[in-house]
Order: structure tokens, then C-alpha cells, then sequence
């Protein structure tokens, strides 16, 4: 580990603190009920108005608007031969593929059993992948927005609670905020030296004289939403490693705080609406040193390299699948980054990180992707995660939870506990399905505990909605395409149906001052409770698989084994 190095991880979380407040800021004035430019006439052509639904009609809308997306992109994949272009002349993708790519892009998780720039064409990737993009991000963050106002709204009147309108939301988030923001980013990539053309490719001559043909296409916008969004699918195979997607270490950062920034920023944004900014730095403070943890771990364990490696004589750390461009600090951050949030991009391996580097990024994954986690799905992924423990705290104090000045009952606790289930449910379901199944057991490259680490991590991945992957997996097989596409639907669909179920009970609800009796939510020592609550869930549920996959891979390793 070397100064440099801790210092970009400083700064890294120095420049999200201080964007988290302005971008809270933006998010608010869009989640807040006043009128914007553009809007009547928008709601008028997509025959929507403005008014509000319960969770219910909301839930219906998030579902319709989702698989009707499902069904667009699988005809887009599907045709894309005989669509507009398509100068490389690729046909149709293959039925079982299509569907797990359809079903990867609308749940924002981007898992790629294919290599973009050899298989999609410049309309399949920009009318079909960088659309879904966008909207499975709006999705996200009009989730949370409609979690936000179940805390924010006083309640207690006769009628049907509503959590304001699924249309509008979307609809303004795409509109006013996605859609300029990657414009302006997508110029300053083109700037920093990313591609955007239609032109399918152009020819080079190497060094050695052999002839190269470089694949090229509308790379810088996808890259600007894919980022943003935290989506995470890269238009080339091997994503952010390449050298068009990421050429430059400005580049590297700039994609690394894009990734955290919405997410930090929807933190902000509750503590507004709720009326105590001391909420949202709470839980802003949770989450980053949550973050900071594993960040420090995967520097550490890469930093001291592989003792197999050692054995050989090859001293210092371990740059095994790694960018030279970046190097260790950048690799081990942007890791970190990646699986914190719901993204997936990567610039290294991940297969290649030692088994203590690999354990942090299945860990953060699945710890439900909470730590700053996918737009908008973090933030009310963490939030259930705090009424859970504001229930283990009101035990304590021998009175009824509240937070934020609403009461947490019964009904409240069902739900999050079913939000909460679903995730270790589906990803050791199918992990123990895939290996014990000749389907399954062909997917990974290696044996014994990496092996297994394989499954568990795609598993992983795809019902956290990550997409990211140990390289050594196949994953592109109708078995996996099949049960990775189960597994990313439920994931996302499956924690946002009791989330807003949640919402539209506590939005009924009146909000209650705090008392002598009342937990505080704003201190260090609920920070300490709530990132506690976070681990343990996550370890007493996954720690037997991470000791039969990452764990025993690490004292094999340092017994100087090899699978």
C-alpha cells in the first residue's frame, strides 16, 4: 500500500461528501410536488396526468412500465438484423440470450453473457441497451422518491394514502436530470478521448506491422448513463478496462464518482424532505464507512499479493488481471465502488483478485447493495434496513419503534423482513441448484472452492442486480441465461413491491413528535447500529457459502495450493 494511494481514496470520499448536498438539492426540487417546465404537455401525450396513486396503483405502474420494457428490447435483440444500423451486419441474438440481456438492462443490472462490440448492433446498443439504461435508473430513483414521501408526509387523514405518481416521477428524472447530465457528460468523455460515431470500426497497423481492425461506435454515451445510471454494461467485452471507455486516469475518477454521486446525493434529499438534514447525513455516514471497510480490505489483501506468486519469486503485490494504467489503489477502489453500488463496470478482473479481495465484492453485493447501492434501490434498500434495526432498538428501550416520527408495527416488520429475505433466499437457492446440476457444474473454469466461488458470485451479482462476474464463469448457456434472468427479475422486483407496500402503509400514518423515550437517529451511535444490523444480516446469512467458496480458496492459496 503506498501514500498515493490511500490518498486517492480519501480524496475519492472527500468529493462525495461534498457533492452529496448540492446533488440532494437537485433531486429534491424533483421529487417535490411544485410544477416544472414541459410537463403538462408531456403527460398529455403519454395520456398520464399527475395524480397521485396509492402503492398499489404505483407498484402496478413500476410493473407494467418494466416488463412492457422487457418486451421491447427482447424484439430489439431479436430483429436487430434486419433494423437500421447495423454496419457490422450481425444478426439476431440468440432467444435464450435476448431474454437474460431484456430482463439484465430493464432490472439495471447489466449482467453481459455476450461481448458488445461483436454481437450487438450500434441501434440494438443505443434504441435498446442505452435506453433501458436510462430507464431502469428513473425507475430506481422514482422508487425512492415515493419511499421518501411515506416519512416526509404527515398522515392520518380518512382516505387512501398515496405516495405521489410513478409517471411524473420517471418522467422528471429522465427529463430533467439524467438526460442533461449525460450530455454534459458525454462531451467531456469525447473530450478526455472516447468514441462516438457510427462508424463500425476502423483499421490500424500494429507495431509488428500486422493489420488490426478496432471495433468503434456511439461509445460515449452509453458510457456517460451507464455510469450515472449505475447500470454498468459496457459497449466493448471488457468493459471499463478498455482503453475507449476509460482512457485516462481523469477518466477512471470521473466514472468512479458518477457511480456514487446520485445515490450519496438521494441521502441529502430525504433529510430535506423529512425536515432534519442530520437524517440524511446519518445515513450517508453509514453507508460510506461501510464502504471504507472494504475498500481498505481489498487494497490491503491485493497490496500483499499472492503467496503462490511469492513461492515463484515474484515479490510485491498482486497485478494479476489488472490494467497497468491504473494500478492496484485505482484497481482496488474502483472494485470496491462497483459492487458498493449496483453497477457492475469494472476495470480489472475480479476473478483474478485474491480470495480475500473476491470475498469484499460478493460480501458487498450481498449485503442487498446498500452501501450507496444502485440509484435510487440503495437508498430505500438501506431504509428498510433502518427500520429493522430502529425495531431491534425500540426492544431496547421497551416502547414502540418510531422513525422519523413514524411508527414501525407489525405490519412494517413483515414487510421488511420478506424485502430483506428475498435476496439470500435466490442467490443460495440457485447457487445450490447450479451445483448440483450438470448444466451448473459445467459454467465454472475452475474446481474446488474457486470453482464454487464462480457460481456464488454470478448469483450474487444478478439478484443484487449488480452484473458484474467472475471472468472464469460461462455464463452463456441456456441454464444460466434462464436462472440469472430469474434471479435479476425477482432481485429487483421482488424487494420494490414490499418497499412500496411499506410506503403506502407508513404515508397513512401520522408523524409523532420525538419523546424522552424515543431512539436517536442522528448520532454515531446509530450509525454504529445500523452499519451492525447491516453486517451481521449479512454475515449469519452468508457466511457458511463464503466459507465453502472465497474462504477456503484463501487457505488454499496460502497453503500455496492450486485448484
Amino acid at each position: 500500500m503506498t501514500l498515493s494511494g490511500w490518498m486517492l481514496i480519501l480524496v475519492f470520499i472527500g468529493l462525495i461528501i461534498a457533492c452529496a448536498r448540492p446533488v440532494g438539492a437537485v433531486l429534491f426540487r424533483l421529487y417535490d410536488d411544485r410544477p416544472l417546465p414541459l410537463e403538462a404537455g408531456l403527460y398529455h401525450l403519454i395520456g398520464a396526468g399527475p395524480r397521485e396513486q396509492s402503492w398499489i396503483g404505483y407498484a402496478a405502474a413500476v410493473l407494467a412500465f418494466n416488463v412492457a420494457g422487457i418486451a421491447l428490447l427482447f424484439t430489439i435483440l431479436k430483429l436487430q438484423n434486419v433494423l437500421p444500423l447495423n454496419p457490422q451486419g450481425f444478426g439476431g441474438m440468440d432467444s435464450w440470450l435476448a431474454f437474460n440481456t431484456a430482463v439484465s438492462f430493464v432490472t439495471n443490472t447489466n449482467w453481459q453473457n455476450y461481448g458488445g462490440e461483436t454481437t450487438l448492433s450500434h441501434f440494438s446498443q443505443m434504441a435498446g441497451l442505452t435506453v433501458q439504461n436510462f430507464l431502469s435508473a428513473a425507475t430506481g430513483i422514482a422508487v425512492a422518491f415515493a419511499f421518501i414521501r411515506a416519512f416526509a408526509r404527515q398522515g392520518g387523514g380518512t382516505g387512501v394514502a398515496t405516495i405521489g405518481n410513478f409517471w411524473t416521477d420517471v418522467t422528471r428524472v429522465t427529463l430533467y436530470l439524467l438526460l442533461p447530465a449525460c450530455m454534459v457528460l458525454t462531451i467531456a468523455y469525447v473530450a478526455m478521448g472516447v468514441p462516438q460515431t457510427l462508424t463500425a470500426s476502423v483499421n490500424a497497423t500494429t507495431v509488428e506491422g500486422a493489420r488490426q481492425t478496432i471495433a468503434l461506435g456511439p461509445v460515449a454515451s452509453q458510457l456517460a448513463i451507464k455510469m450515472l445510471g449505475t447500470n454498468g454494461g459496457g459497449f466493448f467485452n471488457v468493459n471499463s478496462a478498455h482503453p475507449f471507455e476509460n482512457p485516462t486516469a481523469l477518466s477512471n475518477l470521473l466514472q468512479m464518482l458518477t457511480i456514487f454521486v446520485l445515490g450519496a446525493g438521494l441521502t441529502l434529499t430525504f433529510g430535506k424532505a423529512v425536515g432534519n438534514l442530520r437524517q440524511g447525513w446519518t445515513i450517508l455516514a453509514a453507508m460510506l464507512a461501510l464502504f471504507l471497510v472494504g475498500v481498505t480490505v481489498i487494497y490491503w489483501a491485493e497490496a500483499a499479493g499472492n503467496p503462490v506468486h511469492h513461492a515463484l519469486g515474484l515479490a510485491g503485490g498482486n497485478m494479476e488481471g489488472k490494467e497497468v494504467r491504473f494500478g492496484l489503489a485505482a484497481t482496488a477502489l474502483f472494485a470496491a465502488v462497483t459492487t458498493a453500488a449496483s453497477c457492475g463496470a469494472v476495470i480489472g478482473m475480479h476473478d483474478s483478485l485474491v480470495p480475500l479481495g473476491g470475498l469484499v465484492t460478493m460480501f458487498n453485493m450481498q449485503l442487498g447493495e446498500v452501501i450507496v447501492g444502485g440509484v435510487g434501490a440503495g437508498f430505500y434498500g438501506i431504509l428498510i434496513y433502518a427500520i429493522l434495526s430502529v425495531f431491534v432498538a425500540g426492544l431496547m428501550v421497551g416502547r414502540t419503534p418510531e422513525y422519523v416520527g413514524k411508527k414501525i408495527e407489525a405490519r412494517e416488520m413483515k414487510l421488511a423482513v420478506i424485502a430483506i429475505a428475498i435476496l439470500p433466499l435466490f442467490i443460495l437457492g440457485l447457487t445450490a441448484i447450479a451445483t448440483v446440476a450438470a448444466p451448473g457444474l459445467a459454467g465454472p473454469l475452475a474446481k474446488g472452492p474457486h470453482g464454487f466461488s464462480e457460481i456464488l458470485y454470478a448469483y450474487s451479482s444478478a439478484v443484487a442486480n449488480n452484473g458484474s462476474a467472475f471472468g472464469g464463469l460461462t455464463g452463456n448457456t441456456p441454464f444460466y441465461n434462464i436462472t440469472l434472468a430469474i434471479g435479476m427479475f425477482v432481485g429487483r422486483f421482488g424487494a420494490i413491491l414490499p418497499a412500496l407496500a411499506i410506503a403506502g402503509g407508513l404515508a397513512g400514518k401520522k408523524k409523532l413528535p420525538d419523546g424522552p423515550g424515543s431512539f436517536p437517529t442522528t448520532g454515531v451511535l446509530w450509525i454504529g447500529l445500523l452499519a451492525a444490523i447491516i453486517l451481521i444480516v449479512g454475515g449469519l446469512t452468508f457466511l457458511p457459502s463464503l466459507a465453502l467458496g472465497p474462504i477456503a480458496d484463501h487457505f488454499q492459496v496460502a497453503a500455496g495450493t492450486l485448484n
